[in-house]
């Protein structure tokens, strides 16, 4: 089986994982998740996971809440779902390591790329907890630093929606979804993919990215095979 992506890394929202319920976590979710990963793990590509918290915890809405500290609350939200997908991995036989960038050390390892590399190497998924480790910061940027730092040969983000498109396509049916596009564009056209500090990484460091449709969870597998599925964005 020919392999298009040797090693990736995965972007998930915490939304994602809360299903129908929007908060929490919904194991009839994770699990074909979980299962999709393993299915690129075992073809032997190497798998790294950045997750966000969104099913615990927005910051944007946290009120009056001082911004650092409200970042602080996500980043602990994020490992907590990091926790999660590395059980539900481990419940189908893959070996998990999560890494966070604030330490914690009873729970995880701290974050060290040397470390990282060494798990993708030995076959083990490694799901990056904690975002950046600093406030003012999205688990979107710290996908597209994860990836420039590990050395991945795509930024792959999962979402709802089966790529991108020039308008919100669930409020409006003439919406055009984009083969193609590069993050210039992305920003330029205010295209709310991804934020512009976390567009700006890629574009700087010569990272792609794919975006697709996580509500059928094997398009991660057919992503890693080469198959069109979503949005490819090219750096220029």
């Amino acid at each position: 089986m020919d392999l298009k992506y040797k090693r990736v890394l995965l972007k998930l929202s915490g939304e994602a994982l809360a299903g129908e319920k929007k908060t929490g976590l919904d194991y009839e979710v994770i699990t074909p998740i979980c299962r999709a990963v393993k299915r690129c793990a075992d073809a032997g590509v190497q798998v790294g996971i950045v997750v966000g918290g969104g099913n615990f915890w927005r910051g944007r809405s946290s009120g009056a809440m001082d911004r650092t500290r409200a970042d602080h609350i996500g980043m602990l939200a994020t490992a907590m779902n990091a926790l999660a997908l590395a059980d539900a991995l481990e419940h189908l036989d893959c070996e998990v390591r999560v890494q966070t960038a604030l330490t914690m050390t009873k729970v995880a390892e701290p974050y060290i790329r040397s470390r990282a590399i060494r798990h993708f190497e030995k076959g083990r998924i490694v799901i990056f907890g904690c975002g950046t480790g600093n406030p003012f910061f999205s688990t979107d940027t710290a996908a597209a630093l994860r990836a420039a730092e590990i050395e991945a040969d795509i930024l792959m983000k999962a979402t709802m929606v089966d790529g991108v498109y020039d308008k919100d396509p669930n409020k409006y049916e003439d919406a055009v979804k984009y083969e193609s596009l590069t993050f210039t564009e992305v920003v330029n056209r205010q295209l709310g993919v991804m934020d512009s500090t976390a567009a700006a990484l890629c574009r700087d460091n010569g990272m792609s990215m794919l975006v697709f449709d996580l509500s059928r969870p094997d398009n991660i597998f057919d992503a890693c095979m080469g198959e069109s599925v979503g949005t490819l964005i090219l750096p220029e």
